[in-house]
């Protein structure tokens, strides 16, 4: 990959795209992750406005701490980088008091972790309204297209995907390029959403690497029974994902009404 023109085809199409639309800038969700990282840099290079957020809920101390040291280096080394911080817990745990009951707290643990994806998307968009700017999200190729990993209407709901063609190890290199906080490059990645240490490894099962790999493997046309061991699980795993999530990744689907039906008997 040639890298600095990428970065410089993603940074002149993020520019062009927010002019186009007459908007005065861009806002994103930092979250100590690569990806938001990678992205809000990208952003910041536009020379347009950027509106940094950091929306805890719950949060784990070093995504924080991360999260902080990331918008820090921004404003230090852009001029058009604005922050703010947007305290979400008691707003989170005012919404899970208000819903009834259940009998197995841990029966709601998936819908609870995506109530704060999308929280934070309303935030976001709440910023972007008052201030004429684009949300500009942080999914990358594998997490948007393959796996689905991501949050219908949380981190999904966003104007534009400035990374979304390229996949996880990619995202790495620019990182490197762009000069990111070696902290963050280095951390594993993690969704954020359960307030504890597990990372998008162990929800999925298997990493990033092995997952672009078998990204391309499905792009070729190869099945499960083409692979024996190590291979064969990945496979299965990404295919398992990729299935469930595929409703995440079409548009939604619409009840046509036959022509016949319109007409009056």
């Amino acid at each position: 990959m040639q890298t600095q023109k990428v970065i410089d085809h993603i940074t002149n199409w993020l520019k062009t795209y927010a002019t186009n639309a007459n908007c005065k800038g861009f806002v994103i969700g930092i979250s100590g992750g690569i990806d938001s990282a990678v992205t809000s840099t990208l952003c910041a290079r536009t020379g347009l406005d950027l509106l940094c957020l950091e929306m805890p809920i719950h949060q784990g101390k070093n995504q924080v701490t991360r999260a902080d040291n990331h918008i820090d280096w921004l404003m230090n080394n852009f001029g058009n980088v604005k922050r703010q911080k947007v305290e979400l817990t008691p707003v989170f745990d005012a919404l899970v008091k208000a819903f009834p009951e259940v009998e197995q707290e841990e029966d709601r643990f998936m819908s609870l972790a995506n109530t704060r994806a999308r929280l934070r998307m309303t935030s976001l968009y709440y910023f972007a309204a008052l201030k004429g700017y684009l949300v500009a999200g942080t999914g990358n190729k594998v997490e948007d297209f393959g796996v689905g990993f991501y949050t219908k209407y949380g981190d999904g709901g966003v104007d534009l995907s400035p990374i979304a063609d390229l996949v996880k190890t990619e995202v790495w290199e620019l990182g490197r390029v762009l000069g990111v906080n070696q902290e963050i490059i280095d951390a594993a990645p993690t969704d954020g959403l359960w307030g504890d240490s597990r990372t998008d490894e162990d929800q999925i099962g298997a990493s990033y690497p092995e997952l672009e790999w078998a990204m391309q493997m499905d792009d070729q046309g190869k099945k499960v029974e083409d692979f024996s061991d190590r291979k064969k699980e990945v496979f299965k795993i990404y295919k398992r994902f990729n299935t469930a999530n595929k409703h995440k990744m079409v548009p939604i689907p619409i009840c046509e009404i036959p022509d016949s039906l319109k007409v009056t008997d």
